[in-house]
């Protein structure tokens, strides 16, 4: 009985240790959330508000402790309920529910539903705060296992707090920083892209489209390598051709093209889009870069060479560096050759290279030398590694990476990197291969712009010292020029401007302003290149971004000191930091030690040789990834990895993970060759594809955006193929190489409009005089950063202040005005008709040539008919009017507001290449007939078949 009587006492007793180990577990559980994910939490999103600086607590309210969350803030009120969440301000904030009370307050920094469920169930678990000590031993027995549930550890320099360090990711995010893995091919395709098409097609139910016919395979192989259409010879040749062997005709077509020089244009155009090339400065004074078309064509050889990549790569981010070993080998003085310019046509071309490291916007007006300077640094960095890493740096610039596994410490040692690097315009001398046709010319024009800014100048300063003599005599004192009295107190010289009223004043400044400019443009013509050094700055030129030059002498001693800027900002030094790269790949620098095997060299000389090479190791999976994906894009309209300046977790993934893998590997193994990569791809059955699948319905549910790739994706004609087939199918086209930048004409209102520098109007746009000068390819034409040419901006050129990820192919209202009413538009219409008519004498011939001339194929007699019913009746029309002439101003008159005084002044400006300018064939020069024939031509231009690659 006694037995009988204990078991209820036993059974509570059980009960209650069972109790009370399951509350035990449950604290240590809410403790460890709490440890781990909650207070990590706090730190990133509010202590920088609430607790970190004692002196600036917003609301008064602490969140550093459960005591200060438990206090509340300045309506007394607590925060924390410990055991019921939705009764506490804390989690009504995070959860938005409350528009008065949403915290974080920016969009960007709102927690994401997990990490709304974590402060939830803290909460809900009695809210426990353990010691730092109980904190440590969860932090560390949880940091000791690299992967679990919540994601990976990833080894790197480490961040600017434990919690990030240690921060878990989740593995599909970090594909891009893995090992390139050359897997086996699938299946048994003769070409191995198909395979990896065919199997992920195969495992959704799918096969590739049909293989397109040869019309549409040409116009495809003929833009995606050289930019420009087929003409109707080289057309039926294929034709023919592809009837006997299809795989032999696509093979010799893929060689012909890309041993064509046209080659080169086309996809140092891509190049460019993301180097960001442009002829000027940007910001306020715009300055030009005369030497940059140096640059340009240097990328242009470099394609039509088949450049490795890897040598491409070294030679723009170390060019300099690499041509002062080729001048030491040779046993010359590096330095004096660095001041007189003595290269050798090898050496001269590596410098041209580093041109790249001169491609961003920069200047050093109204602000002060270090934020100049750190502008320049952040956004070589930026670029670099946009361009050559697909990373996009400046969003680790002010702290670790909110995304991705990316120290701040590396971005400050990549900036690091650079940071003994100057600008300067340097001597080297001029290739044989460089275009030099239209020099006399151009120079003869600017000489001629200066000259007249010049005589203006003069004129001005004359009065004024005339004036200064008379104040001088007038006060007894023994007259100075101006640069002798320049700095003497106001008493000592005569006003500022003695002698010139608000009219001479404005206008003075104005004149000067154009000595600056036309001087600038004079260098277009000298050996000189757009480049750096390494070193210390140079002021010997006292001008700013306007003149920059290498010093005499260089400070072998000099080193940049570095450090991690918090925020940012140069005011907020942080921990100093070596030349390094990027540590999250776990790719160590060539020859650095083992405890530190991301630091570069700390010599001044050979740290960007340094890291070019490890951009350029082939085991650098960032570069090897980015590049070809980058050419697979130009090929197929989208990337594999549709963000090809981000690889990061908040990037596209991308939609054939291997077979961009088996491509990287491939194109170096291949010897990084792109011409090699282009033919991969371009006899692949994946690429030969029709632009409609037979089960193009169920794909459009199934894969509505062609991820899968069943069929080709077509794609519109962007600015530049627009303008140059236009050119071409007229027969205007000059397919010239290479030289100094043309321009094009465009709109009259666009070109003459005033645009504002910092203490004066740019001078008006002029076009080059001559159809042959200004009717090359768009490749050519003068790109300036503050105007824009408005037919290729409407047809979403890049912006050149950014590195152009992927070109937009929005379709917008103007365009369709722009494609049918634009004065460059009437020029081309006007053009091929005149073509027409010399080379065909009946308008049914003349139909069917314009068919075969713009989309590549006879006209269908209904076709025919119709269109031969259209220009009769627009003839009927033109008949009855009489178009104006098109007249060109050769000066205009400007009006500006001086200064000072605040009151406008008008002055005169010369536009010398108007008085002898041979402008296109305009409507009011020919009869009706041909008028109504460009209104045809008009229509073929406006044609999907033309305007499209399918």
């Amino acid at each position: 009985m006694r037995c009988l009587f204990l078991l209820p006492k036993i059974f509570s007793l059980a009960a209650l240790l069972f109790l009370t180990a399951e509350l035990r577990a449950d604290t240590e559980s809410s403790e460890r959330g709490f440890s781990l994910k909650v207070l990590p939490l706090l730190q990133e999103k509010c202590l920088a508000c609430h607790g970190e600086d004692p002196e600036k607590i917003k609301g008064d309210l602490n969140l550093m402790t459960r005591e200060g969350m438990l206090r509340g803030g300045e309506s007394g009120r607590p925060v924390l309920v410990p055991g019921n969440a939705e009764t506490s301000t804390l989690y009504q904030a995070v959860t938005w529910q409350d528009e008065d009370l949403e915290m974080p307050p920016k969009e960007n920094d709102r927690l994401n539903p997990q990490q709304v469920e974590w402060i939830k169930q803290w909460i809900d678990g009695g809210a426990p705060w353990p010691d730092e000590a109980t904190q440590r031993s969860y932090q560390k027995a949880e940091r000791a296992n690299k992967e679990n549930e919540d994601g990976v550890i990833v080894d790197h320099s480490g961040g600017q707090a434990d919690a990030w360090t240690y921060r878990r990711y989740q593995a599909e995010d970090l594909w891009a920083f893995q090992p390139v893995i050359k897997l086996a091919l699938p299946g048994e395709q003769g070409n191995p892209i198909d395979g990896f098409i065919s199997e992920k097609l195969a495992a959704a139910g799918f096969e590739m489209a049909p293989e397109a016919d040869a019309l549409t395979m040409i116009r495809r192989a003929t833009y995606d390598l050289t930019g420009l259409p087929p003409t109707p010879g080289e057309i039926g040749r294929f034709q023919e051709a592809w009837e006997k062997d299809s795989d032999a005709a696509l093979e010799h077509l893929v060689d012909r093209l890309l041993a064509s020089p046209h080659y080169g244009e086309r996809w140092a155009q891509h190049w460019l889009d993301v180097a960001r090339y442009a002829d000027t400065g940007g910001y306020s004074n715009d300055w030009e870069r005369s030497n940059m078309w140096r640059y340009r064509d240097y990328v242009i050889r470099s394609f039509n060479k088949d450049k490795p990549y890897d040598e491409f790569i070294l030679e723009q981010l170390a060019g300099d560096e690499l041509a002062d070993a080729l001048v030491a080998e040779r046993g010359a003085d590096v330095h004096q050759v660095r001041l007189n310019g003595d290269y050798r046509a090898e050496e001269s071309e590596l410098l041209i290279a580093t041109g790249f490291l001169r491609m961003g916007g920069w200047d050093t007006a109204m602000i002060k030398e270090p934020e100049a300077r750190q502008i320049y640094l952040d956004d070589v960095v930026n670029s670099v590694g946009q361009t050559f890493l697909a990373t996009t740096m400046r969003c680790f610039k002010c702290h670790d990476h909110k995304f991705d596994p990316l120290p701040t410490r590396d971005y400050y040692r990549m900036y690091a990197a650079f940071a003994g690097t100057q600008l300067a315009e340097r001597k080297a001398p001029f290739l044989a291969e460089e275009n030099r046709a239209n020099f006399k010319s151009e120079r003869e024009l600017v000489e001629r712009l200066l000259s007249f800014a010049e005589s203006g100048t003069k004129e001005i300063k004359a009065k004024q010292e005339e004036a200064a003599k008379k104040w001088y005599s007038e006060n007894h004192l023994t007259y100075l020029t101006e640069a002798q009295r320049n700095g003497l107190p106001d008493e000592m010289k005569p006003p500022r401007h003695v002698g010139l009223d608000y009219v001479e004043q404005g206008l003075l400044k104005v004149r000067e302003q154009d000595e600056w400019i036309w001087t600038r443009r004079l260098e277009r013509f000298e050996p000189m290149v757009q480049s750096v050094y390494n070193g210390q700055r140079s002021n010997a030129s006292g001008k700013g971004a306007r003149k920059l030059r290498m010093p005499r002498k260089i400070d072998e001693v000099w080193r940049p000191s570095n450090f991690v800027l918090n925020g940012g900002a140069l005011e907020a030094e942080g921990e100093p930091v070596a030349p390094g790269v990027l540590s999250v790949i776990g790719l160590p620098v060539e020859g650095a030690s083992r405890e530190e095997p991301y630091l570069l060299p700390d010599d001044l000389e050979g740290r960007r040789l340094k890291l070019a090479k490890w951009i350029a190791n082939p085991q650098n999976p960032l570069t090897t990834r980015s590049i070809v994906n980058r050419i697979w894009q130009h090929h197929f309209g989208e990337a594999i990895a549709g963000n090809p300046t981000n690889f990061g977790g908040k990037g596209k993934k991308p939609t054939h993970p291997e077979l961009l893998d088996w491509l990287a590997a491939d194109f170096v193994d291949g010897g990084w060759s792109f011409k090699r990569m282009h033919k991969q791809i371009m006899m692949s059955r994946a690429y030969r594809q029709s632009g409609r699948n037979p089960e193009i319905e169920a794909l459009k549910n199934a894969d509505p955006d062609n991820r899968l790739l069943a069929y080709f994706p077509p794609r519109r004609l962007n600015s530049e193929e627009l303008r140059d087939s236009f050119l071409a199918v007229t027969g205007e086209l000059n397919r010239e190489l290479g030289g100094l930048p043309i321009r094009p004409e465009i709109t009259m209102e666009v070109a003459l409009q005033p645009r504002m520098l910092q203490f004066s109007l740019a001078p008006a746009y002029q076009p080059s005089p001559t159809p042959e000068q200004r009717n090359r390819r768009t490749i050519y034409a003068y790109r300036v950063r503050g105007m824009a040419d408005p037919f290729l901006e409407i047809f979403n050129q890049p912006n050149p202040n950014d590195a152009c990820e992927a070109r937009t192919a929005a379709t917008v209202t103007p365009q369709v005005f722009t494609l049918l009413n634009s004065s460059m538009m009437i020029d081309r219409s006007m053009a091929l008709a005149r073509r027409l008519e010399k080379e065909n004498p009946t308008l049914g011939s003349r139909i069917d040539a314009a068919f075969k001339l713009g989309l590549g194929r006879s006209v269908t007699s209904a076709e025919r008919e119709r269109m031969m019913r259209f220009v009769e009746d627009m003839t009927a029309y033109h008949a009855q009017k009489t178009p104006d002439a098109v007249q060109y101003p050769t000066s205009i008159t400007r009006s500006l507001v001086e200064e000072l005084s605040g009151k406008p002044f008008e002055y005169e400006e010369i536009l010398p290449v108007f008085e002898s300018y041979q402008p296109d064939l305009k409507p009011s020069e020919v009869p009706a007939e041909t008028r109504a024939l460009a209104d045809f031509c008009l229509l073929i231009f406006n044609s999907n078949e033309f305007v499209y690659v399918y």
